[in-house]
């Protein structure tokens, strides 16, 4: 029996720390997405922001974020503060459930850290073109280490929107809703891009660089979701969690196709064209749609949820535009907007889940993190700003904030 359990314990960690590391590749997707999807001479800078966005990410996890997110100090609503992985989360401690010891508390540290990684991504695109880059991972080390700790406490680490009820499998709300929440408040705060809006209501599209580029980010993003779905499970050692996930990859992937699917068409009735653009954020819409509950709705019914956030994302995408939101990347539409949606889905299956309790868990999160990340993104305003110069958005923010242009042989090589 006792090397049964070992077999078990081994096993679930493993599962864990893989599916920690697709979610970690998610970072690569956004990254790629990003770096598409916005203007060449930004290329650079946006590759920093998400390589120093990552790296931060994992720092302030690890120094406080984690033992804010999971105290056993807190009184449901304000968590216990400690330091360092250790005090609560000892390392040589293994998380139990029901009595039954099944995974590393370092896996669990893991996985959880790139969760919190994706939550900041999300920010990234949003601001991308006119932000500068130090004001943005100073306000990386604060959402990290603080924001999405403390909301993600109040439901992942047993608080109040726990007691309440509020369910949220894998984080539509949680993860992507508290990313678009902050990105939201920084972009109020930034306006949008010049150039973007013109006299009389007029719309400029601004082209992405690379298109190829960001469809290759899109896939990496699509399988990276394997893990963050699959992995919320947190165990797969036995017949009906090994069910469980399978089922939870089935969902994940066919909400993706009927998101993608419902964009394309929809962009198509809309404009007249298939637009490639549309039919990425689609297919993400989809997965951030399915990612409250994988697990609960039938397999038809997981692919009408993902069509249903297709169609929002593409109507969301055109609304922000109309009401002057500069989103360059479609992030706060895609994780926002159909975040909202993918809360209130759980309720289209999950017969535990309630509307009261679904309301509570959108209200607060939103609330908290915008207010909180709208206090935060003024205070690094006033202190150091956060938009670059006319001029430097003009020649881009490659050279006036790294120094370097992503794709040199293509730039015509000015004179000393």
């Amino acid at each position: 029996m006792e090397s049964l359990i070992e077999v078990q314990y081994a096993l679930d960690t493993f599962y864990f720390l893989i599916c920690a590391v697709l979610v970690m590749w998610m970072a690569a997707g956004f990254t790629m997405l990003e770096a598409g999807l916005v203007r060449s001479r930004n290329t650079v800078e946006i590759l920093t922001k998400n390589v120093a966005l990552y790296a931060t990410a994992c720092l302030m996890y690890m120094i406080v974020g984690y033992n804010l997110m999971y105290s056993d100090a807190g009184n449901g609503i304000i968590p216990g503060i400690s330091f360092f992985l250790g005090g609560d989360n000892t390392l040589d401690e293994v998380l139990a459930s029901d009595g039954d010891i099944y995974y590393s508390n370092l896996s669990d540290f893991m996985f959880q850290v790139v969760f919190v990684a994706t939550a900041m991504s999300i920010v990234s695109g949003a601001v991308a073109e006119r932000m500068k880059l130090w004001a943005f991972l100073a306000f990386a080390v604060v959402l990290t280490g603080v924001i999405y700790p403390i909301q993600g406490y109040w439901s992942w680490g047993e608080g109040f929107l726990d007691g309440l009820g509020y369910s949220d499998y894998a984080g539509s709300g949680i993860v992507h809703m508290a990313g678009a929440s902050a990105a939201l408040a920084g972009v109020l705060l930034l306006g949008p891009r010049k150039g973007k809006y013109g006299p009389g209501g007029k719309i400029n599209a601004i082209p992405g660089s690379n298109l190829p580029l960001a469809t290759l980010g899109m896939f990496v993003l699509w399988m990276g979701w394997f893990g963050f779905n699959g992995g919320s499970e947190l165990m797969v050692s036995n017949v009906d969690s090994a069910n469980n996930v399978a089922k939870v990859f089935v969902n994940t992937n066919l909400a993706a196709a009927g998101g993608l699917i419902a964009a394309l068409i929809l962009a198509r009735f809309m404009f007249g064209k298939a637009d490639l653009t549309m039919a990425l954020n689609g297919a993400l819409a989809g997965l951030v749609s399915i990612t409250a509950e994988p697990l609960t709705p039938a397999p038809l019914l997981a692919a009408i949820i993902g069509a249903a956030g297709g169609v929002i994302v593409v109507l969301s995408i055109v609304g922000l535009d109309r009401l002057k939101i500069d989103d360059p990347v479609g992030a706060i539409s895609v994780h926002g907007v159909v975040g909202v949606f993918g809360v209130l889905a759980v309720l289209l299956s999950n017969p535990d889940a309630t509307l009261l309790g679904q309301l509570a868990g959108l209200a607060a999160i939103f609330v908290f993190v915008f207010g909180a990340s709208l206090i935060v993104w003024a205070i690094l305003k006033a202190a150091i700003g956060i938009r670059v110069s006319e001029e430097d958005e003009f020649s881009g923010l490659d050279m006036s904030e790294c120094g370097m242009e992503a794709y040199p042989e293509f730039v015509s090589t000015r004179a000393d």
